[in-house]
């Protein structure tokens, strides 16, 4: 199986050839992200960088889909609504919260007492698998619980 860039590259490709321009676009606008990401390592970055990048991508869109929705740009708003459905596609299944609150209870019973250890423990293990922010919840949580 192809890496999850050289699959980016490879569907951009394929878009511009079936000339669907929005998603030759999005895709280009992705890449290039990833180019600069590549620079700024000075390596190539692995699938679990990339699929960092593309969450941060999504992330993006959904914050325009709400000033859009705000601003009574509802076609703005759709827009970027689809374009984060398309960079969804390339994100793995997530992983099951309960997975990720067992693994909090163990870093807590391992000494993990403060929010900033025990998020080490788990983006350590859970960084592009599930998005950080349902990690840091489930954290909060869990030390809540304690």
């Amino acid at each position: 199986m192809p890496d999850l860039a050289g699959r980016l590259r490879a569907d951009q490709i394929a878009a511009r050839k079936a000339v669907h321009k929005d998603r030759t676009l999005l895709l280009g606008t992705v890449l290039a992200a990833l180019k600069n990401k590549e620079i700024e390592l000075g390596r190539e970055p692995d699938d679990a960088e990339v699929i960092e990048l593309i969450r941060r991508q999504i992330k993006q869109r959904q914050d325009s889909v709400e000033q859009f929705t705000a601003g009574g740009r509802g076609d703005l708003a759709a827009r970027e609504a689809e374009e984060q459905a398309v960079l969804q596609t390339y994100l793995p299944a997530d992983v099951d919260p309960r997975e990720i609150r067992a693994a909090a209870d163990r870093a807590i019973a391992d000494g993990a007492t403060n929010l900033g250890t025990l998020m080490g423990v788990l983006m350590a293990g859970f960084r592009g698998k599930t998005d950080g922010s349902v990690i840091n919840q489930i954290a909060r949580e869990a030390l809540q619980q304690k």
